[in-house]
């Protein structure tokens, strides 16, 4: 059974620091790109950051970068989202994603919740 479970969401405040985790099992982890996406009310879900299977090359949202790193350890088949500097439009539902090419497969964690206010 595929899981992707995240964990490290909460509460910060503009300027803080927060890191998401995202537990894989069900699937051979080394072999998929990995991906951090998130989600605000009334908005379309949007890509943050982008990791190949290897860790060898990533890829960041022009709104993100500088502040946010993605990471994987395939040893412990997870991936994770090193996020500094909040700001308050960074709030959102942050889902991990895995992602195959060939052939085509896709999976989606539950989400977890990032509030960054005052």
């Amino acid at each position: 059974q595929v899981q992707l479970v995240e964990s490290g969401g909460g509460l910060v405040q503009p300027g803080g620091s927060l890191r998401l985790s995202c537990a894989a099992s069900g699937f051979t982890f080394r072999t998929y790109a990995m991906s951090w996406y998130r989600q605000a009310p009334g908005k379309e879900r949007e890509l943050v950051a982008t990791i190949t299977s290897t860790g060898g090359n990533t890829n960041y949202a022009d709104s993100v970068k500088g502040r946010f790193t993605i990471s994987r350890d395939n040893a412990k088949n997870t991936v994770y989202l090193q996020m500094n500097s909040l700001k308050p439009e960074d709030t959102a539902v942050y889902y991990c994603k895995a992602a195959r090419a060939f052939p085509k497969v896709d999976y989606w964690g539950q989400g977890t919740q990032v509030t960054v206010s005052s």
